[in-house]
């Protein structure tokens, strides 16, 4: 596995906003199935249901449930194709390595939890490339010795 994404990355190809055009071509270069564990599967679908909620007390935030529902069911098509691919990781070592990151990085750069834990999971799989919309993550992604070729990282 080459390059692991973030949830920014997923939401950009399954909701078309300012950066889909980059992770849609982006994600049609690679030449093997995106890889994505349980727990990004398991945000990225609580991302969704989280912006209907919002969406049914305030109709100019988040989007419908239809929509979040669309989201998820392409996602879900995806992984049965084998596109998408559903890999193992050890949460031990994951959290091993998220608290390292923690303890080292949060109090410099002000990192959030599940930005910390996509990126322990990214090191902890041994991927290189780190795809990610969001510019705090890939600083701190970049800072551990991936690559973030979506954003430009000082």
């Amino acid at each position: 596995m080459k390059a692991y994404p973030d949830t920014s990355f997923l939401c950009a190809i399954y909701r078309t906003q300012d950066n889909s055009p980059k992770a849609i071509n982006w994600r049609a270069a690679m030449d093997e199935p995106l890889h994505v564990t349980r727990l990004l599967l398991w945000e990225f679908r609580q991302s969704a249901r989280f912006h209907a909620f919002r969406h049914s007390h305030n109709r100019q935030v988040g989007y419908p449930l239809h929509e979040a529902d669309r989201m998820i069911n392409k996602i879900s098509e995806h992984i049965e194709s084998g596109s998408i691919l559903t890999v193992h990781c050890d949460l031990t070592d994951i959290l091993f390595t998220a608290e390292r990151l923690s303890k080292s990085r949060t109090f410099i750069g002000g990192h959030r939890s599940f930005d910390i834990l996509h990126v322990a999971t990214a090191l902890t799989l041994g991927a290189t490339d780190f795809l990610t919309f969001d510019s705090n993550q890939a600083a701190l992604a970049s800072s551990e010795g991936l690559t973030t070729p979506l954003i430009a990282t000082p």
